[in-house]
């Protein structure tokens, strides 16, 4: 055995005692399940919500608080993350995300009142953020052959998929078994088991990234301050907008003078980068905001019971992971354009279809005018995805992964924040706007996408 070797074996948290090689099988299942837990909190916490406003005698605004707290802190810090992951190496980054999330998960499940539960879902965004970039790292650090690696990030990002589906009928299944609080606790085992897992996995060597703090921090604190504005309103909004501004000013400052910016602002001089990004937060504008008006019309316009209402979601989630199948497939064929300009007009088709939905709409109907949006979203995103990844230099694509997951991100997590300030004087005509700016967003990116400068096919 080498020097080095032994090195590597004695960093272990076996020792010595351990000479097999790592599992690349348990590397695999270990980065799965982090990103579906991580994934899963995105959206099971929306059919909980009515739960939780009851048991916290907590207001429209405070539930988008509990929703947005974990989305944009996510977004937010996932500008650096994978920076970071690479500084301290994927292996020791993922077991501190996935401990700090489980650990957050149980503070989420014990809150004794609203303000600590939103506080405990910024520590699991924080942490979500880091467990995102470094769990494909060490896919990507467990397969050396290319095939291989190709089919174990498929299965990875078919994780996150699934986890997407099963997120609304999770939270409806356990929000009325259990309680609430069980979407929280549930993080638990499955944490622990991804540690468990974890000490099969390599372990890296951390290697010098640098880090935008300034860049990361003034991101940081103009979304947040953007959300402040748009969920509370009144004097304080117009100060937390002010605050935005100022923040967003001197973010642009520093990326422009930054060696190592978190956002390249440069990137967005090529039109298909600026499409892409443009699409995708579309796409999450419209998903996560409707999947959280729907989770509350259900319950509460409709008088439905959590898990009938998680149950009603089954069908449009149920269907994304076959679409970005066949999305691909598609995009293969024919290059992303197609696909993309497909997905959103049947998106668009699906958003006007749900305008006629009132209270007196069938639950099953809604469930069944729900489809044509996810379908949609769901034949847009894997294409719009590898549109970006072509548009961009192979040493820069995780950058600009990152910059296109943050960007959706915080798209989603803007439109509940903009959502709820609509259905908050009038649930019904609010979802009506909602559903049309959704709409309207569509037009304007599949016309955009019209002048993506040349048809794109991945490779």
């Amino acid at each position: 055995m080498s020097t080095n070797e032994a090195m590597t074996n004695s960093q272990t948290p076996l020792g010595n005692r351990e000479l097999r090689p790592p599992s690349p099988g348990l590397t695999l299942t270990a980065a799965l399940l982090g990103f579906a837990i991580i994934t899963l909190d995105a959206s099971v916490v929306n059919v909980a919500l009515p739960a939780i406003g009851a048991d916290m005698a907590a207001g429209l605004s405070g539930l988008q608080w509990v929703v947005d707290a974990y989305t944009l802190t996510f977004a937010a810090l996932m500008l650096s993350t994978g920076a970071f992951a690479d500084r301290a190496g994927a292996s020791r980054a993922y077991g501190a995300g996935i401990a700090v999330f489980t650990l957050a998960s149980a503070a989420c499940g014990g809150a004794p009142n609203l303000a600590a539960l939103i506080g405990a879902r910024v520590a699991q965004g924080a942490a979500a953020a880091v467990v995102l970039p470094a769990s494909l790292a060490l896919v990507r650090q467990a397969y050396p052959d290319a095939a291989r690696r190709a089919r174990a990030v498929a299965l990875w990002a078919a994780g996150g998929s699934v986890a997407v589906a099963l997120g609304p009928v999770a939270g409806g299944a356990l929000t009325t078994a259990w309680d609430w609080r069980g979407i929280f606790f549930i993080n638990l085992p499955v944490g622990a088991v991804a540690l468990l897992l974890l000490v099969r996995s390599p372990h890296s060597r951390p290697r010098p990234a640098p880090l935008d703090v300034p860049g990361q921090l003034t991101a940081v604190v103009a979304l947040g301050a953007l959300t402040f504005a748009v969920i509370e309103g009144g004097t304080t909004g117009l100060v937390a907008l002010g605050v935005a501004v100022a923040a967003g000013a001197a973010f642009v400052r520093i990326e422009t003078r930054q060696a190592h910016p978190v956002v390249p602002l440069a990137l967005f001089r090529n039109r298909n980068v600026s499409v892409a990004v443009a699409v995708g937060a579309a796409c999450s504008v419209a998903f996560y905001g409707v999947v959280f008006l729907f989770s509350l019309f259900f319950q509460q316009v409709q008088g439905r019971s959590a898990l009938y209402a998680g149950l009603l979601f089954l069908p449009m989630s149920g269907l994304i992971a076959v679409t970005n199948i066949v999305s691909g497939k598609l995009a293969g064929r024919y290059g992303v354009r197609m696909p993309m300009l497909l997905g959103q007009l049947l998106a668009v088709a699906g958003l006007l279809l749900l305008l006629a939905v009132d209270a007196s709409t069938p639950s099953a109907a809604v469930a069944v005018l729900l489809i044509p949006l996810a379908v949609g979203c769901a034949l847009t995103v894997p294409p719009l995805t590898a549109a970006m990844m072509e548009a961009v230099p192979p040493d820069r694509a995780g950058l600009a992964a990152g910059v296109l997951n943050s960007a959706r991100q915080v798209a989603g997590g803007l439109a509940i924040a903009v959502f709820g300030a609509l259905v908050g004087g009038g649930f019904e005509a609010g979802m009506r706007w909602a559903l049309a700016v959704s709409a309207a967003l569509f037009v304007a990116t599949a016309l955009a996408t019209l002048r993506l400068r040349r048809p794109v096919s991945p490779s």
